[in-house]
């Protein structure tokens, strides 16, 4: 079964940029995890988001849509990125997104009902 992994963290929180001193630190905790994942059979795909200021929402009702700059809500925590994994169970998944190398945030784990791609 499959499963998604999103990643909810505080855009405030200072994090190295790609280039920037400490990024290449940062980033080993991420890809060791990667090599969990992949090394154990789990990995499907994942990703990391630009940060919400870069975001463009459509909102669509039923009398049409409009544009808005930005996120729709106005949140402390922003979806940060995912992980799609396959695990035998939740309690399979849960365990593996508790590895994940975050020291704050929070991490939904949902089951993926469909995907057409993998059908």
């Amino acid at each position: 079964m499959e499963y998604m992994i999103l990643i909810h963290q505080d855009e405030s929180e200072a994090r190295p940029g790609y280039g920037e001193p400490g990024f290449d630190e940062m980033m080993a905790g991420w890809m060791a995890y990667n090599q969990i994942l992949i090394d154990g059979g789990h990995w499907v795909s994942g990703a990391s988001l630009a940060s919400t200021t870069t975001a463009t929402t459509l909102v669509k009702t039923a009398n049409g849509s409009s544009i808005v700059d930005g996120p729709y809500a106005e949140t402390k925590e922003a979806l940060a990125g995912y992980y799609l994994i396959s695990a035998a169970d939740l309690d399979e998944a849960l365990a593996l997104a508790g590895q994940l190398p975050i020291a704050s945030g929070s991490l939904e784990v949902r089951p993926v009902s469909f995907r057409p791609d993998a059908a």
